[in-house]
């Protein structure tokens, strides 16, 4: 099976990858399920990718029916180390305007009928969110997206993303109250992703893709579907650009991620003790980890 250190989920708009030479079609099982659809795997010029469509291809998933832990699992099986995140957003702030880019740093998780964490079933596992980017991966991100923004286009570095359930969008009430919490910006899907990034140990940073106002602002339209979807193709172009200036720049440092090692201080059950079933279901996460060991297991 082929494999890549560098992973790309897709949201709505962006349903594969322009660009990508020696495209493979690889389906993928899990002990979660089946992921949103058949990865694409190809190069972007001399590095191998992996792209999924978070909704399918075919944009036929809801938000909540996105099988968050077998996307990421998923990824884990085919070596990925860092996960870009490309998001829909909409935005809770005057200075963020439609077809701006933003990177956000940090999460507020509203969502409420979605499986968070691959744990449980006599494996107990505390990952660290407080810095649920990766701050290197970001910062990369950064560079890419000022070398292909235009200049009428902002990249705005830091702030809030809330993830809401929907799939309705928020009442007037909401949105003024995600504001009240100085959130930047708004969308469905990048919880529980980040945080089963975090316990795959795979470096994750978001690029989100203002579509509209939500539903705050005095003067400016609410947010439709029609609305979103219109803006998302004009972003299409300007993601795509920014996600291949992030492969060759990732290419040329491979940075080190405190993510790559979070299971080191997270990890609470020794994984001797860990039920046979259970270690089989978290074989990719736990590869690393000596599974005969007492404690706290020393890494390989």
């Amino acid at each position: 099976m082929r494999r890549a250190r560098i992973g790309v989920i897709g949201g709505s708009g962006l349903y594969r990858m322009e660009g990508l030479t020696d495209v493979s079609e690889i389906g993928i099982k899990t002990p979660f399920g089946a992921p949103s659809d058949a990865f694409l795997m190809g190069r972007l010029g001399e590095v191998e990718v992996a792209f999924l469509a978070r909704h399918g291809r075919s944009h036929s998933l809801l938000p909540h029916e996105i099988p968050y832990r077998a996307n990421t699992h998923a990824f884990k099986q085919l070596g990925v180390e860092y996960l870009i995140s490309v998001s829909a957003v909409g935005s809770l702030a005057e200075d963020i305007r439609p077809l701006d880019l933003v990177l956000p740093r940090q999460f507020l998780d509203l969502t409420k009928q979605r499986s968070s964490t691959f744990f449980g079933g006599g494996a107990v596992a505390h990952v660290s969110m407080a810095d649920p980017v990766c701050a290197q991966l970001e910062q990369t991100m950064a560079d890419a997206a000022t070398e292909v923004a235009s200049n009428d286009v902002q990249v705005h570095r830091g702030g809030t993303y809330v993830c809401i359930e929907g799939p309705a969008f928020s009442t007037r009430a909401e949105s003024h109250w995600y504001r009240s919490m100085n959130a930047s910006v708004i969308g469905m899907t990048n919880m529980p992703e980040a945080k089963l990034a975090r316990e795959a140990e795979i470096a994750y940073a978001t690029l989100a893709l203002v579509t509209d106002w939500d539903c705050w602002h005095p003067h400016q339209a609410c947010v439709t579907a029609e609305l979103a979807i219109a803006n998302l193709q004009q972003n299409a172009t300007r993601a795509q650009q920014v996600v291949s200036a992030t492969v060759r720049r990732l290419a040329k440092l491979w940075p080190e991620s405190l993510a790559h090692r979070a299971l080191d201080s997270a990890l609470v059950t020794p994984p001797s003790a860990i039920p046979e079933t259970t270690r089989r279901r978290l074989g990719v996460l736990l590869a690393r980890f000596d599974t005969s060991a007492q404690g706290n297991a020393l890494a390989k």
